[in-house]
């Protein structure tokens, strides 16, 4: 069982800043990547941003790219979504996921957290 618990969102104002965190635990895997998607309401999921395994390589959703930034802890059992310079429109739940194995093919999901940016 593998679970993920994300933390950190919450009411900011325009250009505000935020700092998401996804805590993984459980099941351990000989590697895995991690990526952060959202869902604004009335919208599809879609993605935000993405880590692999060893770090080295790290991708982006036109939309958040120069504003976004992932990165994971030494001992890679939280990764983070530090998010600048926001705007109403990135309004959403967001969601962190695991990929074991396979980069891109995600099965395991955290609840979200909410972020709301006011105009």
């Amino acid at each position: 069982q593998v679970q993920l618990v994300e933390s950190g969102g919450g009411l900011v104002a325009t250009g505000g800043s935020l700092r998401l965190s996804c805590t993984v635990s459980g099941r351990a895997f000989d590697s895995f990547h991690m990526g952060w998607f959202r869902r604004a309401p009335g919208k599809e999921r879609e993605f935000v941003a993405a880590l692999n395994w060893t770090g080295d390589n790290t991708y982006y959703a036109n939309a958040v790219k120069g504003r976004f930034t992932i990165s994971r802890d030494s001992a890679k059992t939280s990764v983070y979504l530090k998010m600048d310079t926001l705007r109403p429109e990135d309004t959403a739940v967001y969601y962190c996921a695991l990929a074991p194995g396979r980069f891109g093919q995600y099965l395991y999901w955290g609840q979200g957290t909410q972020v709301t940016v006011s105009s």
